[in-house]
């Protein structure tokens, strides 16, 4: 199927009956990720809505989102079963090679910014239970968004609305999984609230992968007046998660639930608390003229232990084995949009200004005391970075004819890096600098509507991804100071799209997306020896594919949704990396033709659920994904899998109560397979196991006043 996508789209364009005899109107779905309201059938880009009904139901424990994330093409939520790295996002391949946090893709949460400046982003606070929706943006459009090249995900709280609602909910499972949570919502005519809290707990399906997590979360909707809203949103989150590392291909075969032998005779592991508060105010100012401010700040600690031998930390230059980071970010965005109706059609226009900022304290030390291993021991970095960028951008949207609309932006971006070290002894000398990357980003989409139930659009733009922090963090020759030789990725993003909707008696919508995009100085692998990973500017590198997606309501109660995704992500250029570091000399060759490694050549999901409103309720999942490379060099792979996932639950109400109680079996057929891979791993430990087959008991209920 991964090598005839011609045949897959054929079969998904003719699946729905187009039986015009029942016509149902289809639910209205409103997104914002283009900064324009406006439903996805009639945005010139690739959008998925899931919502907040979606990501809890099926039994899923509303921890990761990779539960959920698999429906929409394009996109990759690989779960490491390590939550001292957090998941493994990419959209058309762009992310893959991210060995911690999500870079290549933008993240909001409410509107507040989850990546920081340098493009580096996080997924641990974002509080699955009471998320009202997420959005997903692919393509060229995510240019509007600045430093970043994949995509764009937003997720939105659940608003408070109605009389007051106690919610709550458990899950439990195998490996010690339990995650009790608590939400409280509803509204006064001033005010609307949602408050939840939920915490995470478990041993691990692997050796040494112990994780605890809390989250609590808050959106309070204020009306002041005609006109005039604003909204508070909070959130805090504390993590504590042991690091199994990966395995080499030996140990996942023999031993997929062992940790490698040095996590454990370091004790590697991860602390991470954060607390942010953001403020969003929207102005009517008259009919067609609407004012947005958004400002934000937070903080977020964090302390990471590795497994780097003490040999290499004699070193003078070596920076540790242990990472303190302790980041302070805040930022703005003021936004004016006016909608007019003029002679020449319909105008929309959207001025902005972003600006974001972030300091960092960053500190090494050893990881060892004399004999005894995994402690904190002497100080061996200590520096403070600042990056912040500036970026004023503009978008319209017009319709200029009947069937005919065009939508457009452009985004100017300026990041600045500075590093001033305050650890300079010996011969490790003031490795203090700055440097500035800019750049004018355009996008430009047209959509044609065929018929009031089917849109072709097309769209191009350029593409922008800075060095994040920790890729500027280390050198590869092993010398001590930021890598500032690095420079910024550009890309240029084509797509082709149709839309589909039939609301007869199956009420089907469907889509097909062809995309390809070129990219120049590729920021790549250059050593990943002993949890340090240096980097460099590749020649030139090219991603394109296919994306189809088409859903269905066959049946009263019953929802059908498939997804797939054929990708060809490969470098278009030579390179030369090294094996070994420090690097001075390349010593390896990585020749041209070679697949980006992280990405998979096809992709499929396919859910089949049977879901009354009361009454009992069961599903099918099944997901499939090709091999993926792990290196490079492309002479190691995860092998490819199919996984089955199956549930089966009650719902009840009774009176004010609605109660629920859902079993869940993932991996039904108890398959060894790679859940991600760590890319260019130095020690050859690319593999982290995903879990054998497992078991989640979901109890929930809601009582309405």
């Amino acid at each position: 199927m991964a090598g005839r996508p011609h045949v897959v789209m054929a079969v998904l364009l003719a699946a729905p009956p187009l039986a015009q005899s029942q016509v149902q109107a289809l639910p209205p779905v409103t997104i914002t990720a283009t900064r324009t309201e406006a439903s996805p059938f009639d945005v010139p880009a690739s959008v998925d809505v899931i919502d907040g009904a979606s990501l809890r139901a099926a039994g899923r424990p509303a921890i990761n989102m990779s539960e959920t994330l698999g429906l929409v093409p394009g996109v990759a939520a690989r779960d490491r079963q390590n939550y001292a790295q957090d998941l493994q996002l990419s959209i058309r391949g762009f992310g893959a090679r991210s060995t911690f946090g999500v870079r290549g893709v933008r993240i909001y949460v409410d509107g507040i910014p989850a990546t920081m400046p340098d493009g580096q982003g996080q997924l641990s606070h974002i509080d699955l239970a009471s998320a009202g929706r997420i959005e997903l943006l692919r393509g060229p459009f995510s240019v509007l968004y600045g430093n970043s090249s994949g995509g764009v995900l937003q997720v939105f709280t659940e608003a408070g609305e109605g009389a007051p609602v106690v919610s709550s909910s458990l899950a439990i499972g195998s490996d010690g999984l339990v995650r009790p949570g608590v939400r409280v919502s509803g509204s006064t005519p001033a005010l609307g609230y949602a408050i939840s809290a939920n915490r995470f707990s478990a041993d691990g399906a692997r050796e040494h992968s112990s994780a605890e997590r809390n989250v609590g979360n808050a959106r309070l909707d204020f009306k002041r007046g005609e006109g005039s809203d604003w909204m508070l949103v909070a959130n805090t989150v504390r993590l504590r998660a042991d690091d199994p590392l990966g395995l080499t291909r030996s140990q996942f075969d023999a031993a997929p639930r062992s940790a490698d032998a040095s996590a454990t005779l370091f004790n590697t592991r991860k602390t991470v608390t954060q607390s942010q508060l953001g403020l969003v105010h929207e102005r009517h100012l008259d009919a067609g003229d609407r004012l947005r401010l958004m400002a934000y700040a937070g903080g977020r600690d964090t302390e990471q232990f590795q497994a780097i031998p003490t040999g290499p930390q004699a070193n003078a230059l070596h920076p540790g084995g242990v990472i303190g980071l302790e980041r302070r970010y805040a930022g703005a965005d003021l936004r004016w949009t006016r909608k007019r109706q003029t002679a020449l059609g319909p105008l929309e226009l959207v001025a902005g200004l972003a600006y974001d900022h972030m300091t960092e304290h960053r500190l090494g030390w050893q990881n060892f005391i004399g004999p005894t291993l995994g402690v904190k021991g002497v100080l061996r970095r200590d520096e403070d970075n600042e990056v912040s960028n500036v970026d004023p951008y503009l978008q319209t949207v017009w319709t200029f004819a009947p069937r005919w609309s065009l939508t457009a932006g452009v985004r100017h971006s300026v990041v600045k890096f500075s590093s001033s070290d305050r650890y300079i002894a010996g011969v490790n000398g003031d490795d203090s600098g700055e440097v500035r990357y800019s750049a004018t980003l355009p996008v430009a989409g047209l959509m044609y509507a065929l018929s009031p139930r089917t849109h072709l659009y097309a769209a191009a733009g350029g593409g922008f991804e800075t060095p994040t922090f920790n890729e500027l963090a280390y050198r590869p020759d092993g010398s001590a100071g930021l890598n500032f030789a690095l420079r910024p990725s550009r890309s240029n993003n084509y797509e082709v799209g149709i839309k589909g909707r039939a609301p007869d008696a199956w009420r089907s919508e469907w889509s097909a997306a062809v995309f390809h995009t070129r990219t120049r100085d590729e920021i790549v692998t250059r050593t990943n020896i002993g949890g340090r990973s240096s980097f460099q500017n590749a020649g030139a590198t090219q991603r394109r594919g296919l994306e189809l997606s088409w859903s269905a309501v066959p049946a009263p109660d019953w929802q059908l949704q498939l997804a797939h995704t054929w990708l060809d992500a490969r470098y278009r250029e030579a390179f030369a990396t090294c094996t070994a570091a420090p690097c001075t000399v390349p010593t390896q060759v990585i020749a041209a033709g070679n697949r980006i490694p992280g990405t998979a050549q096809s992709m499929t999901a396919m859910e089949v659920g049977w879901q009354p409103a009361r009454g009992w309720r069961a599903g099918v999942e099944l997901r499939h994904s090709s091999r993926v490379y792990v290196n490079d060099a492309n002479n190691e792979a995860a092998p490819s899998f199919t996984t089955l996932a199956l549930h089966a639950g009650y719902v009840f109400d009774f009176k004010r109560w609605k109660l629920s109680i859902t079993a869940r079996v993932d991996n039904a057929l108890d398959r060894l397979y790679a859940g991600s891979v760590i890319v260019n791993e130095g020690n050859g430990r690319f593999f982290e196991p995903a879990p054998g087959r497992s078991y989640v008991l979901k109890l929930a209920g809601s009582y309405a006043f």
